[in-house]
């Protein structure tokens, strides 16, 4: 059923990539990028228009996905998703959920997992929206930006450079984070030592 609705969308071409895209932020279980690939192959010389449709649809889309976590909840996760891919976003928002948006939108877990979470766990949605528009256009354009070079020859390459953009991207995030929380730790210990002395 789910692939159907797929061929449906594939054949309202950028406005069904925008529905899906929209989709994918709030409900939809399969990512947008199975339906962007697609539209790619057929129009390369489209392929960044592609990509800028899909990314501004997912943008729109998060805080409706976040307003669905805020109003019913972590449950309504399990209702729309695979218990697997909701278990391991739920333990890697807990851990730090600036950490889970942006490596959330690298891997296969779709993206509606952290928008909803987001929400649930009233995270908050400036925070998201910034965090998602870094994650969702690398995402997003590394697949416009190949079918545009490259052409139809980028079917080939899409799924390894997925890989690579995570492999590369998610250490990067990882290392600036922790760096972001050592130097807010520093400022904050400097911050305690400075009312001491003053209360002395």
């Amino acid at each position: 059923m789910v692939q159907d609705i797929i061929d449906y969308l594939l054949d309202f071409g950028v406005w069904g990539l925008f529905i899906h895209s929209f989709a994918d932020a709030v409900f939809f279980p399969v990512p947008a990028f199975f339906l962007q690939v697609p539209l790619s192959l057929l129009h390369p010389s489209n392929a960044l228009w592609l990509a800028t449709v899909g990314y501004i649809a997912c943008l729109i889309g998060t805080p409706f996905g976040y307003m669905l976590g805020k109003l019913l909840g972590h449950s309504v996760l399990y209702k729309l998703l695979k218990k697997s891919w909701v278990d391991s976003a739920t333990k890697m928002f807990q851990k730090s959920g600036e950490t889970a948006i942006l490596i959330g939108s690298f891997t296969p877990i779709p993206f509606k997992v952290f928008t909803i979470l987001s929400g649930a766990m009233n995270f908050p949605l400036w925070r998201l929206l910034i965090y998602a528009a870094v994650g969702r256009a690398v995402k997003f354009y590394a697949v416009g930006v190949l079918f545009y070079f490259y052409g139809k020859a980028a079917e080939n390459m899409v799924h390894d450079v997925s890989l690579y953009i995570f492999a590369i991207a998610v250490p990067i995030i990882v290392i600036v984070l922790l760096w972001r929380k050592k130097l807010k730790n520093k400022r904050e210990r400097e911050q305690t030592i400075a009312n001491d002395i003053h209360e002395g």
